[in-house]
């Protein structure tokens, strides 16, 4: 009789639910892979095998196969949301142990690491202090969320054309302060080794047929007038003074007429060492006239004696001109381009790029002097207005983490809020020879089997490794009308089973009553 038959089909169809079951259970699951009840017929072993007429005992399942399918990519607003297009698994780590997952949901823990639900690490390739994938040893991620670092401008490269019909300006010699000086000023932003921003400009001064000067001014003050004022900066007797004052102002108790002494005594000295770094600088006697008389005895000394230091030090540098001296000489040839060749035949010579040192003042607590190094090369003189064409400078603020995201590729740059973007690691991805082979754990992860294979660990991109999208994820790739179908089918396969088994019982009846 067929009950052993009926019965394993039951259990068939009964296994085939189960399946379809949680395939619909699982359909708004993300990186959920649907599976697919697989049977095998089963034959009684015979001591001289098989016969062509013997009949089969009935039905197994011989496998539950996961489908690894794609399935679609639908957009998030979480920037870790990641879906992998294409082949491959997400990597990650718990407590060391190593788990596998589609679902691409991720987040940041307090800890900086990016972790899913169950907070599984996931794993990739970290970076050097510089930001430079080290392609290396598989490392759990971790966000780096400090600030990046500020540097200092080091170079300037600057292409401009400048009119060869452009006349020589009207008003010599150069001064900022009068626009007849010059033909054309264009600024420059730089930064100082805190990170400091300061505006350097270039005035453009033409001195004859293809022959052009250039001055530079560093916070709407030109070089040598700044040099000057900043000479208290240095000067040993300014810094003495200045420490006066700050002990008179700080003691305790405070005694004010000692606060008016050190300030009065400080603007003496500052002025002094002003006085001198500009008389040395060729100022004239009416320009240091006007810089004795911020502290000197055309201002009583009760107008000092109420200021500060940094006080003093912005009243000199506002009366503080001397004459500016060119920062460089440009020589052009008969085509337009810079010649060279002329340029360090000039006393002294002149060569490119053109170093230029601008004083810090008032003190920001960086260096002193900023060191920058001016590029002309790629300028121009030819017929046509006068334009800045490109001006790149290196160097930048400190900058915030403010956001970050993950290329194609899996690379995680971070974006500062100095505009400024840092690599923070790199996603990898693996993969598997016989993917159907990973044994499954639950929460959408799996581990390598026996039946897997190794993993193939890598980049995204590469070999059989799909890319990456951000802001997206992966979506179960259960179809639902076809599990639908496949419910129907499986429902009516468990009753033709049922059936059978009744049918059976039936004729087993009709053998019992004969007589």
């Amino acid at each position: 009789m067929s009950f052993q038959q009926g019965l394993s089909g039951l259990n068939g169809a009964a296994k085939s639910l189960d399946v379809i079951g949680n395939n619909i259970a699982n359909s708004a699951t993300v990186g959920f892979k649907q599976s697919q009840a697989q049977f095998a017929d089963i034959y009684a072993n015979s001591l001289y095998g098989v016969g062509g007429n013997q009949a089969g005992i009935g039905v197994s399942v011989s496998q539950i196969a996961q489908q690894f399918t794609q399935g679609n990519l639908e957009t998030s607003s979480n920037p870790l949301d990641i879906a992998i297009n294409g082949g491959g698994f997400f990597r990650t780590s718990v407590n060391g142990a190593i788990q596998y997952s589609r679902n691409g949901q991720f987040q940041v823990d307090k800890n900086g690491f990016i972790v899913n639900a169950q907070l599984a690490q996931l794993t990739g390739y970290p970076v050097d202090v510089n930001g430079k994938i080290v392609a290396g040893a598989v490392v759990p991620l971790q966000i780096d969320q400090s600030d990046m670092k500020p540097q200092a401008t080091t170079k300037v490269d600057t292409e401009i054309n400048l009119n060869s019909n452009t006349e020589m300006p009207t008003v010599v010699p150069f001064s900022m302060a009068q626009g007849g000086s010059y033909n054309k000023q264009i600024p420059v932003p730089v930064y100082d080794s805190l990170g400091n921003a300061h505006s350097m400009s270039m005035f453009y001064v033409k001195t004859g047929t293809n022959t052009w000067d250039v001055y530079t001014a560093n916070d709407d003050m030109e070089v040598t007038s700044m040099k000057a004022a900043a000479a208290l900066q240095t000067n040993p007797a300014a810094l003495a003074a200045r420490a006066a004052y700050q002990a008179a102002a700080t003691a305790v108790p405070l005694v004010p007429a000692n606060v008016t002494a050190a300030a009065v005594a400080y603007g003496q000295a500052a002025g002094a060492a002003v006085s001198a770094a500009a008389a040395a600088a060729g100022a004239t006697p009416a320009q240091l006239a006007a810089i004795a008389g911020t502290y000197g005895s055309a201002v009583p000394d009760g107008i000092n004696s109420s200021r500060t230091p940094d006080q003093i030090d912005a009243a000199i540098a506002a009366v503080t001109v001397v004459p500016a001296v060119k920062t460089a000489s440009l020589v052009f040839n008969t085509v337009g381009a810079l010649d060279k060749a002329a340029m360090l035949a000039l006393t002294p010579p002149q060569s490119l790029p053109v170093t230029v040192n601008l004083p810090i003042f008032p003190a920001t607590g960086a260096n002193a002097t900023l060191s920058v190094k001016v590029d002309f090369t790629k300028s121009t003189q030819l017929g046509i207005a006068t334009s800045e064409k490109k001006t790149v400078a290196d160097g930048y603020q400190a900058g915030q983490l403010s956001r970050f995201v993950v290329n194609d590729d899996g690379i995680i740059q971070g974006q500062y809020s100095n505009g400024k973007t840092r690599n923070l690691g790199q996603v990898v991805l693996s993969n598997f020879a016989n993917p159907n082979g990973l044994e499954p754990l639950g929460n959408n992860a799996w581990v390598e089997s026996s039946a897997s294979g190794t993993p193939m660990t890598g980049e995204p991109k590469t070999g059989t490794l799909g890319n990456l999208r951000a802001s997206a994820v992966e979506v179960s790739n259960v179809d639902l009308t076809a599990e639908l179908v496949n419910m129907i089918t499986a429902q009516r396969a468990y009753q033709a089973n049922a059936q059978t088994i009744k049918t059976q019982d039936s004729v087993l009846q009709t053998l019992v009553n004969l007589r």
